[in-house]
């Protein structure tokens, strides 16, 4: 009878062992399922009560998956600032490309140096040809200056001379030499013996040809940055010419260049500068910097107004070479002398900028009276 109790005992044992796994494994197959749609569930439910060594081990390696899948998700997705920007950069290049097509035939296409087409790259094929004979003329003129010790031609007329030579042959050669308004009463202002500060709007490479050509087979100088004695060949003439170099950072020298310009307006050299300080991008007329017409100021010399129209239009700032001959194109404007005597800095600057202004087309002309 105790053996017939016994087993019956253990067989109702049994029975709730089993009942108590099949529930456990119920709830952790409900666990399992609820983590495949919700890693956060298992790891972080207060209601999980499954505490096994086994259980542990699954949670651990589920949530390593998730961390796994999600982290190279992260990084497969682009974010949408990276995407936009792409979008940004694609769009700004092909309509670069676009407008270098509209203005320089089927056959232009874009380097990291600029723009060029069929003429861009005759223009620059004769420019370079040009610029190895100017360059071995200047090396003639600095191996003069050097043996005779700077006793002779002291107001470096040679390099001025061959510099001019190389940009009309240049213009003559590629059909750019401009059109030129007003220019007998320069004509007349030279024949009196006087000397002048031109100052003129800057908004491509091709101004300083056309000021050179404009002003003639006189001596003159031109005040520019110091950044451009690097230029090759165009720094060496600069040097050679003793052109007047501004160095921006530095308040000495900036105080020599002005003793320098000074001298030369004394010594009968013309000055040239373009007093916005650097090439207008958008091809309007910038603020001139302060102290642009202190030499001649200073000096007590007449300042010549002058409005270079349309260079822009055949020489933007991202093309390497013009695209394009600048005859019939582009225009210079050369106005009547303004005397800086009875006037002060200021309201020489004014005048100046007023007359230029005044021979500027609408689209160059800046877009308030404050610019």
């Amino acid at each position: 009878a105790e053996s017939k109790e016994g087993r019956k005992h253990i067989a109702a044992t049994t029975n709730h062992t089993s009942s108590t796994m099949k529930s456990t494994c119920c709830v952790s197959a409900a666990l399992l399922l609820a983590a495949a749609h919700n890693p956060t569930t298992l790891a972080f439910s207060p209601s999980s009560h499954v505490h096994s060594p086994a259980s542990v081990a699954v949670r651990s390696q589920q949530t390593r998956r998730t961390s796994l899948r999600l982290s190279a998700a992260a990084i497969a997705t682009p974010s949408n600032d990276d995407s936009s920007s792409t979008t940004t950069t694609l769009t700004k290049q092909q309509k670069r490309i676009q407008q270098i097509r509209k203005e320089g035939g089927i056959f232009a296409f874009n380097t990291k140096f600029g723009a060029l087409n069929p003429y861009a790259i005759y223009y620059g094929l004769v420019s370079i040809a040009l610029g190895l004979v100017w360059f071995v003329a200047l090396t003639f003129s600095q191996l003069f200056y050097k043996l005779t010790g700077g006793k002779l031609d002291k107001r470096r007329r040679l390099p001025v001379f061959f510099s001019h030579v190389w940009g009309t042959l240049l213009m003559l050669f590629t059909g750019c030499f401009p059109k030129v308004e007003n220019w007998d009463a320069i004509k007349e202002f030279h024949k009196s013996g006087r000397k002048a500060m031109f100052v003129a709007n800057h908004n491509s490479w091709m101004d300083i040809p056309f000021l050179g050509h404009t002003i003639g087979w006189h001596n003159y100088k031109f005040v520019a940055k110091k950044e451009l004695e690097k230029v090759p060949i165009l720094g060496k003439a600069i040097k050679v010419a003793k052109n007047v170099l501004v160095d921006r950072s530095n308040r000495r020298s900036q105080l020599l260049t002005l003793k320098q310009g000074m001298k030369w307006l004394d010594d009968g050299v013309n000055l040239c500068t373009f007093p916005e300080g650097t090439r207008s991008r958008s091809g309007r007329l910038m603020p001139f910097k302060n102290g642009a017409f202190k030499m001649a100021h200073k000096a007590g010399k007449p300042v010549i107004p002058v409005s270079i129209c349309g260079a822009a239009k055949v020489m933007p700032s991202y093309w390497m070479f013009p695209f394009k001959p600048a005859h019939n194109v582009c225009k210079v404007v050369l106005h009547e002398p303004i005397e800086s005597e009875g006037k002060t800095e200021q309201e020489l600057a004014d005048a100046v900028r007023d007359a230029i202004v005044a021979g500027l087309p609408e689209e160059q002309r800046p877009l308030t009276t404050t610019q």
